[in-house]
Parts: C-alpha cells; sequence; structure tokens
C-alpha cells in the first residue's frame, strides 16, 4: 500500500501542532478528529524520529522540534512507514516470478522510474508549504 492511514494521521498531527506551541494529545484528537490510542502511538513514533519533542505535565504535551521548512513530509512518513512503496514488489528482497533476470518485468520497471519520482517529491515538499506557513 502506498501511505497507510498511520501515515495519513502523521501529517494531520504534524499539522495541529504547526503553531510550534505544545499541544497535549486530547486537543489534537479533537483538532483532527483522531483515536487517542492511535494519537498517542504516533506521536511516540514522531519523537523517537526526532520530529517531536514532549513535556510531560499539567501544561505538557508535543511540539514539533524543528522548524516546519526543514521537514518534508518523506521525513515524516518514513518514520511511520520506512518502505514507503508503491508495490509489494518493490520490496528490496522480493523474488517475483515475472521479473527475472532473463525476463525482465517492464511494468515493474515503470514502477520504478514512478517511484523514483514520488520520493523525490515527497523529498521536496517541505511541511510550511504544505500548511501555508
Amino acid at each position: 500500500m502506498l501511505f497507510t492511514k498511520e501515515c495519513d494521521y502523521a501529517i494531520r498531527i504534524m499539522r495541529a501542532l504547526s503553531s510550534g506551541d505544545f499541544v497535549n494529545v486530547s486537543t489534537i484528537c479533537a483538532l483532527e478528529n483522531l483515536s487517542s490510542a492511535m494519537a498517542y502511538k504516533i506521536t511516540r513514533k514522531l519523537e523517537k524520529g526526532g520530529l517531536l519533542k514532549s513535556l510531560r505535565g499539567a501544561n505538557g504535551g508535543y511540539a514539533i522540534n524543528k522548524p516546519l521548512q526543514n521537514i518534508s513530509i518523506y521525513d515524516v512518513c518514513s518514520i511511520i512507514d520506512p518502505d514507503i512503496l508503491i508495490l509489494e514488489c518493490m520490496k528490496k528482497d522480493y523474488q517475483c516470478s515475472m521479473n527475472t533476470q532473463s525476463t525482465p518485468c517492464l511494468v515493474h520497471h515503470e514502477f520504478c522510474r514512478i517511484q523514483h519520482i514520488l520520493l523525490q517529491e515527497l523529498q521536496q515538499k517541505n511541511l510550511a508549504e504544505l500548511f501555508r506557513k
């Protein structure tokens, strides 16, 4: 699958935090219509990936760890889904009977080309542009 629901939610969480302020998870969930279980899971991944910082306590929550213009869509999605692939057959060690050394698959070749363009676009578009900040 190209993008999971979790990746979509991660972008939405980043949007909820785009003010730069610390925002608690319940507020993020209300702003973006997310379940708290999913939001906690994703915010932990984004924090571990270095995109978020957390503050414990009554006034705590999460905030974006660096300027939005320095975070690409790719940065967010690759933390959530390290393999952003159009098709399963594009995985590194995937064995496809239709794509062999002697008879390469032209469909696979075309999707590889498209995959390359997609990754370039995701890496070039930053969150400031996406959120118009």
